[in-house]
């Protein structure tokens, strides 16, 4: 009998001597803290981090919003429309610069809320459509400046431009992070 009472003791000892090793340096590790202590460090920690992240946020919807003011329908034909471009051209080139500064700025996505992002995404879809939507009306063998009137044409039709939606949305979010 005391044979069998030794072979178990040989055989927990090492499992025991572990476990109290493992206690010992979680203790450690967590510094002896309560559950208390030990949340109000996590939310220590979570308030470092949101300052960390806010300019980082801040500066999403900064790049957000310029691009925004970019694709507007109007200052984009002004900024693209060349002289001596056919309507095709200028349909393709301001086409190309949307998608081109959509490219430049999707990793801004990360940062701001799925509402946001999709407004945004939202207000480059419509941006096109109109652009394609004008370019349509007037064919391929139109001068550029024809396509570009019947772009002011159609935003001047719309309430707002697409890209003054998702902005709102925006200023939304960016005022509640205060």
């Amino acid at each position: 009998m005391g044979d069998k009472l030794f072979q178990i003791l040989l055989v927990l000892l090492p499992s025991v001597v572990v476990f109290l090793t493992a206690f010992y340096l979680i203790r450690q590790f967590l510094g002896g803290r309560t559950a208390e202590a030990n949340n109000l460090h996590l939310a220590d920690i979570k308030k470092e981090d949101h300052k960390q992240l806010l300019p980082v946020r801040l500066q999403a919807y900064e790049r957000l919003t310029l691009f925004l003011e970019r694709i507007k329908p109007g200052p984009l034909v002004l900024r693209v429309h060349k002289s001596n471009m056919t309507s095709r051209m200028l349909q393709s080139e301001l086409t190309a610069t949307v998608r081109e500064e959509f490219d430049h700025n999707i990793t801004q996505q990360i940062f701001v809320s799925d509402r946001a992002w999709s407004k945004v995404r939202q207000a480059k879809e419509e941006t096109i459509r109109i652009i394609n939507i004008a370019y349509q009306q007037c064919g391929d063998d139109t001068s550029g400046t024809v396509l570009s009137q019947l772009i002011f044409e159609t935003i001047s039709k719309l309430s707002h431009t697409p890209s003054d939606e998702a902005q709102l949305v925006i200023r939304e979010e960016v005022r509640r992070l205060f």
